[in-house]
């Protein structure tokens, strides 16, 4: 089994604004099939990393453009289906107005790859669509956008609300075993155990 990580860099645009990030693109499965979360800004560093394995899907974690704006090239690379949430039906259509996502994701849906089993929570805040991964056996959670090192993803923009985001990450991540793996969708690492006891701080703080 493998988990493999990308980082590709772009321009993610909301509200009028342009900010210039990077992003963490997640490969799991194995030497012959992975499953891609987020392909963001550039399907080609992504296609090199699959050194020539059968992608089974390419899950969009939510509908912000830096985190969907690869899919479609990588798509049509691969053959593979993109898999999103349908409540970030609008954020999607920013980017790709003639194009819909092939299937839709939702809360309890577990994706079979390469000896991994990932179960899909519908976390929503961030936005109103966003959805984490997973994979108990392997101890591990991609969390996209919803939690980081330090605290919830980003709230106040459109599409976004943080009472829904800390609910989420209160009901769906934080009772996770301690030791989880928490892969993020910018930045480093951390561990649900390291995260779990700022809840409050976060609440007080209001972001």
């Amino acid at each position: 089994m493998a988990i493999e990580q990308v980082v590709t860099a772009g321009t993610f645009s909301i509200d009028g604004e342009d900010f210039e990030v990077e992003n963490n693109v997640w490969l799991v499965g194995d030497e012959t099939e992975v499953v891609v979360v987020d392909a963001a800004h550039d399907h080609r560093p992504i296609l090199e990393a699959l050194r020539g394995r059968e992608v089974t899907a390419i899950v969009a974690t939510h509908g912000h453009n830096d985190h969907i704006n690869a899919a479609a090239a990588l798509a049509e690379a691969t053959g593979a289906p993109i898999l999103m949430h349908p409540d970030d039906a609008e954020l999607w259509a920013h980017v790709y107005p003639d194009r819909r996502w092939d299937r839709d994701l939702r809360d309890g849906d577990v994706l079979d790859v390469g000896g991994h089993e990932l179960l899909v929570l519908h976390t929503p805040g961030h936005t109103p669509g966003g959805l984490c991964l997973y994979d108990a056996a392997a101890g591990v959670l991609f969390s996209a956008d919803t939690l980081f090192k330090g605290g919830p993803g980003a709230t106040g923009r459109s599409f976004s609300d943080f009472p829904t985001i800390i609910e989420s990450i209160r009901t769906k991540l934080l009772g996770l075993p301690a030791e989880t793996v928490v892969h993020t969708g910018h930045g480093d690492d951390t561990t649900i155990g390291d995260e779990a006891p700022h809840l409050e701080e976060w609440i007080d703080r209001g972001h």
